[in-house]
């Protein structure tokens, strides 16, 4: 397991307990039984403390953890079965965005998601999670293809942030986010984005303009990465964990601020210890919120989303 700068505590004590385990397998004689439980207990509460009082940025941290369920976990585990939809039609194909239809516990759905990949040659097919111009133009045509046939959006936004390179912006970046995010606002079939992971800039936004917006725990959102703000306002990337804390970039910080409708709980340790129960929850609080806006008309789940997004800071 990949640990953490912060659970290097927890490394150790876990570490033990597998060296106890080697032990016991060299000597079979050799009774351990009373001191690993002893451990694991001890390991437990480690974790339970340290995940309870997590600081913004060992969040970032954990948001960031390479052991994370993505995109494609989560596909292969909620839908019944799926089939993807490449390219936009203009440019060419984005493996940033997989997206396409499928059934949702055999309901028919469409689907965006960023993937970031799971290993280096998968990373660099999916371009780390960061998307081009045509990846969001590929969004466009989900959302289009959704409203034309009723169907349900369902989004999964984990990215640092769009491709920011001169070849993306050659080809209409800005342009491309602005026309997904006016595509999300004006569905007329229910919306449903997840932040699963990071959520940077017009990146996440760009597919998460929705009527639910949940978080999972230990996920963050913001309109620039800690390292980012950092560079800007103190000209130094040092400053990330000062910027971490001022953005509000957490899942509590911003269901305060009434900027998302709900935090799914994560295992204790984060998503990374136990992915498929991670992946349920989030099953659930989807499931759960297809079913408010059941009945709901295509004008009522469109008027309420706009109502969402024009009312987000009053009263701050």
């Amino acid at each position: 397991m990949h640990y953490l700068e912060f659970e290097r505590p927890i490394a150790e004590l876990e570490g033990k307990i597998v060296e106890l385990r080697k032990l016991a397998e060299e000597d079979p004689n050799m009774d351990i039984d009373s001191d690993v439980v002893r451990l694991e207990n001890r390991a437990g509460q480690m974790v339970r403390e340290t995940y309870a009082k997590l600081t913004p940025w060992q969040k970032v941290q954990v948001a960031r953890h390479p052991g994370r369920p993505h995109f494609l976990d989560y596909a292969n585990a909620m839908f019944d079965e799926y089939v993807t939809l490449a390219g936009d039609r203009s440019f060419g194909d984005d493996q940033a965005v997989v997206a396409g239809l499928a059934r949702f516990r055999g309901r028919p759905v469409a689907f965006i998601g960023q993937e970031k990949g799971n290993d280096t040659q998968s990373r660099i097919k999916h371009n780390f999670g960061s998307a081009m111009p045509e990846g969001y133009r590929k969004a466009v045509r989900i959302f289009e293809l959704a409203n034309r046939f009723g169907l349900p959006v369902l989004s999964f936004a984990d990215t640092s942030g769009a491709y920011p390179g001169v070849s993306a912006e050659e080809r209409g970046q800005a342009e491309a986010i602005a026309r997904s995010i006016q595509a999300g606002l004006s569905l007329k079939t229910p919306f449903i984005a997840t932040i699963i992971g990071e959520g940077m800039s017009g990146g996440a936004i760009a597919i998460a303009a929705a009527n639910r917006v949940y978080m999972l725990e230990h996920s963050i959102y913001s309109v620039i990465s800690p390292e980012g703000c950092a560079s800007i306002l103190w000209r130094s990337a040092e400053k990330a964990q000062e910027a971490a804390s001022a953005l509000k970039i957490t899942a509590q910080d911003l269901l305060q601020l009434k900027l998302v409708d709900a935090i799914v709980a994560e295992p204790e340790g984060g998503a990374h210890r136990e992915p498929q129960a991670t992946i349920a929850a989030v099953s659930d609080q989807i499931a759960r919120g297809l079913a408010e806006m059941d009945g709901m008309t295509g004008e009522q789940l469109l008027k309420s989303r706009r109502e969402k997004f024009l009312a987000m800071g009053r009263g701050l």
